[in-house]
């Protein structure tokens, strides 16, 4: 005798399962092409991406500035300036200790050179001198037989200059703009979201504070970094101490192979300088400077705003490593951050009205503490972000959350909103 109840063909933890792979693999589509279309658009997207990270270092000063009573022309001017005069200054430095140095280096590597060429005549291994030629020969034969390769590689490093100072103008000018303007770009963006965006504006904040807090934290580590092995080459009497300094500064912005690749340089600078010895001490003091720095600087200065444990930064420098090789591993650790701090936000379903529009003024004798303006207009209250302050929706709210109220974008409410307003 047949049942007349429905026979389930599929169980229900194969069907959610089913369902959840089937978004897995919509998910995962969506984000290879829109990979690619990064990839192919990398002229812009690199220039935008450092742009961004620049503003985020160089935003508390303007914000400063501003609240001085500069206009926001003039303050963005001057911290543009003050970075160029710090780039600057930085550039003089290193080439004038370069040009002073460098007949010396070369003069002692020829020294060291004698001196290991010796100890190899009369050293334990007791070569021959014409061993030690047979292998120099060798050696300038393998130069040779690339140089067809390294002078094609000149040749297209010298074609993509000109792409590389086209990034840089567009870079500078990205800066400057969203210095300027990104409280209304923010205001802007906010507009084409309707109903969804005051989740989108919390996002927004939570990305803004993590990756402002990533980078200025990234730079202090990094100086420290340069400062204390510069100090170490300078004390050693390393020629070239200034210009290897600045190459560890900058190396520690590329996470493993960047503090590789500098350490390597500099090794081989004292050891054809000073020798073995130094050489060796200067290994020893790297790897341990590179360990506290890792142990401790790391964690207190950065690891508080990214809360991310060693092993997913390690697997997140990975993807970005294969995705888009060493600008792929630089941005990797921020873009993870600020998608694993905005996403709680956007996914959220309290509500909170939006700040006010940026050009629209704050009404006189508001409460809640002293005027700052942020990348989204002024706003009232201390702490900063995209949105240039904390979320308003206690201090604002008359009952309604902001997708009841009908809210359209910054500094505007629906017809709910202008009946409470009416009323009162």
């Amino acid at each position: 005798m047949l049942s007349d109840r429905p026979t389930k063909l599929v169980p229900p933890v194969l069907a959610k399962m089913a369902a959840w792979s089937l978004c897995l693999i919509l998910t995962g589509v969506v984000v290879f092409y829109f990979v690619q279309i990064i990839a192919r658009l990398s002229f812009v997207v690199l220039p935008v991406a450092i742009a961004l990270l620049l503003t985020a270092l160089l935003f508390p000063m303007t914000r400063r500035l501003r609240g001085a009573g500069i206009r926001p022309i003039y303050a963005t001017w001057l911290t543009m300036l003050a970075a160029l005069a710090v780039l600057a200054g930085t550039g003089w430095l290193v080439g004038a200790r370069a040009t002073e140095e460098f007949p010396n280096l070369v003069k002692q590597v020829q020294a060291t050179v004698g001196d290991v060429q010796e100890w190899l005549v009369t050293g334990p291994l007791h070569l021959q001198e014409t061993q030690i030629t047979q292998y120099f020969n060798e050696v300038l034969a393998l130069i040779d037989a690339q140089r067809t390769a390294i002078t094609g590689t000149v040749l297209s490093a010298g074609a993509v200059a000109v792409e590389v100072l086209a990034s840089i103008v567009l870079l500078l000018f990205v800066t400057f703009f969203l210095l300027k303007d990104g409280d209304r770009i923010w205001g802007w963006f906010l507009k084409g979201f309707g109903r969804v965006a005051p989740r989108v504006d919390r996002a927004g904040r939570a990305a803004w504070t993590t990756l402002s807090h990533y980078v200025q934290g990234s730079v202090l580590v990094a100086a420290v970094h340069g400062v204390i092995m510069g100090m170490v080459l300078a004390g050693m009497g390393v020629p070239l101490w200034a210009p290897l300094a600045v190459l560890i500064f900058f190396a520690s912005f590329i996470p493993i192979v960047g503090i590789f690749f500098a350490g390597t340089v500099a090794t081989l600078v004292t050891l054809g300088a000073k020798g073995i010895v130094y050489a060796l001490i200067f290994v020893g003091i790297l790897v341990i400077e590179q360990q506290l720095e890792n142990h401790v600087l790391q964690p207190l200065i950065v690891g508080r705003a990214l809360r991310f444990h060693p092993l997913a930064i390690i697997l997140v420098l990975s993807v970005g490593g294969i995705l888009a090789g060493i600008a792929g591993a630089v941005v990797a650790v921020p873009v993870a951050a600020v998608i694993y701090r905005a996403l709680p936000e956007l996914m959220s379903d309290r509500r909170a009205l939006l700040p006010p529009s940026p050009l629209v003024a704050a009404p006189a004798g508001a409460a809640g503490g002293e005027l700052h303006v942020g990348p989204a207009g002024p706003v009232e209250g201390p702490v900063e972000g995209p949105a240039g302050g904390r979320e308003l929706g206690e201090a604002a709210d008359t009952g309604r959350g902001a997708e009841d109220a009908g809210v359209a974008g910054p500094g505007k409410t629906g017809a709910a909103g202008r009946a409470g307003a009416d009323s009162e």
